[in-house]
């Protein structure tokens, strides 16, 4: 009950009223209106129906108030009326198998089901020394992540990706594929056309039926689209509190990022790193931090990042990279020769890989990683022939498993793997390379292939 009271005494209305004074770009300004940052109110508009809008902060005495739809109709003197102070959305297990919007509209033609618990929009991660450690694999779909960048129940992973490399459909796999109990998939962003085409196409019936799909596509308003990042975060966070395991995707975290920049240019903050403002930076760990593990649940979150000119050190790209525990690089040159899942794993890291995984698995990617670096080290010399046989054993036994490896790392659309079924292939896969050669005598083996012959764990 007590829960229930302090919900009421946040978003019950205080009948408080102003005017607008004057516009300012995507920003009105009103009069009168003293209401707190992050207040939602109703501007009245002519011969249109209220619109809504949140109090982003205040200048020259007046509150400034970014709207959540069009402003036409808005005039001077057009009435505010304060709607609500905190932000709440309406949840429960009704929500599976739907699509809604930031604000929890239904957005499919689904009958409208009554939910009756509200969770509030912006909460504080879990305390630091509350969480848990993440101690077991989960299981996404996709071989070359189960087997060589394990991800474990928990884990925030980003996936760093320019635009038109298979991102939306590596996503897809995983919501379908995944171990996980629940999954809360957040489009930001997108184009509208994506939309039914990552529904119906990517997700498929059979990942939409344990998802709750959030959209705010690229034409709305900024403050929708920071919104719904939000709004996926809280409902993650709801079922993880039911003591399931969910899987939080968010696509684009970049897209959330410009959305707040749009937001605090708005608001008068000065921009800084490539046009970014403080506040951009300053809500990107507020917000990733909400998920992992708790005493009930867990959220693993995979954050795709958008790399603007393929530049993975960009400011957001870099910023993210530092906050999450490892980050999944999808590359245009593998892309463009028809590889997929076009996953660079010379560039990926899973910071918890090794611990979450048994050693003879550790020494199998110890060894696979050591062949595809051989051979990218010696791929120019490959390529022309000028490459001569027996000069380097690893570079050998690369070239002589190079279609077992790449059988490996690529992956159909329809082919479902698992972390079990990825170990064993890895394991195999690592074995079957050090049979395919008879090292010369005084040529020192590679650390992880000595460490796989013998059973142990590898060194570093």
């Amino acid at each position: 009950m007590s829960d229930h009271l302090s919900q009421l005494e946040q978003i019950l209305p205080v009948g408080l009223t102003g005017s607008i004074v004057r516009t300012e770009g995507l920003v009105a300004a009103a009069g009168g209106f003293p209401a707190p940052v992050g207040a939602l109110a109703k501007i009245q508009r002519q011969a249109a129906s209220d619109v809504e809008a949140e109090v982003i902060g205040f200048r020259d005495g007046y509150t400034l108030l970014y709207p959540l739809g069009e402003m036409n109709g808005v005039r001077p003197g057009s009435r505010v009326t304060l709607h609500r102070t905190s932000r709440m959305i309406g949840v429960g297990d009704e929500l599976l198998g739907r699509v809604i919007d930031a604000q929890g509209n239904w957005l499919d033609d689904l009958p409208r089901p009554m939910l009756t618990e509200r969770v509030p929009l912006g909460r504080k991660p879990p305390p630091a020394l509350q969480r848990p450690r993440v101690h077991a694999p989960l299981s996404t779909g996709v071989r070359v992540i189960d087997g060589l960048l394990t991800c474990g129940i928990g884990q925030r992973l980003g996936i760093f990706a320019g635009s038109g490399v298979g991102k939306s459909v590596l996503l897809g796999m995983m919501s379908r594929y995944t171990s996980a109990d629940v999954n809360v998939i957040a489009l930001i962003g997108e184009r509208g056309r994506e939309v039914n085409e990552f529904l119906e196409r990517d997700l498929g019936p059979e990942g939409l039926k344990r998802s709750v799909v959030i959209v705010a596509t690229s034409d709305e308003p900024a403050l929708v689209r920071v919104q719904a990042a939000m709004t996926a975060t809280a409902v993650a966070e709801y079922f993880r509190d039911q003591g399931k395991s969910v899987l939080l995707i968010m696509d684009s975290l970049t897209r959330f990022a410009m959305a707040q920049r749009e937001i605090g240019l708005a608001a008068g903050e000065p921009p800084t790193t490539r046009g970014y403002p403080p506040s951009v930076f300053a809500m990107l760990p507020r917000l990733v931090e909400r998920a992992g593990r708790n005493d009930k649940g867990s959220i693993t979150a995979f954050y795709s990042v958008l790399v603007e000119g393929d530049d993975t050190n960009e400011p957001v790209s870099d910023t993210v990279r530092g906050l999450l525990d490892g980050h999944v690089i999808l590359s245009r040159k593998l892309a463009a020769q028809a590889h997929f899942p076009a996953i660079d794993v010379l560039g990926s890291i899973s910071r918890l890989f090794t611990d979450i995984v048994p050693p003879e698995q550790r020494a199998a990617s110890q060894t696979i990683r050591e062949l595809l670096s051989a051979y990218r080290d010696h791929e120019d010399l490959i390529s022309i022939g000028a490459y001569r046989s027996g000069a380097n054993p690893t570079v050998d036994m690369a070239i002589a498993m190079r279609d077992e490896l790449q059988k490996y790392l690529r992956q159909t659309v329809e082919d479902r793997s698992s972390v079990e079924l990825a170990r064993t292939a890895l394991i195999q896969l690592a074995q079957k390379c050090l049979a395919s050669r008879k090292p010369a005598v005084g040529v020192a083996q590679p650390v992880a292939a000595a460490n796989l012959r013998k059973g142990g764990q590898p060194v570093g």
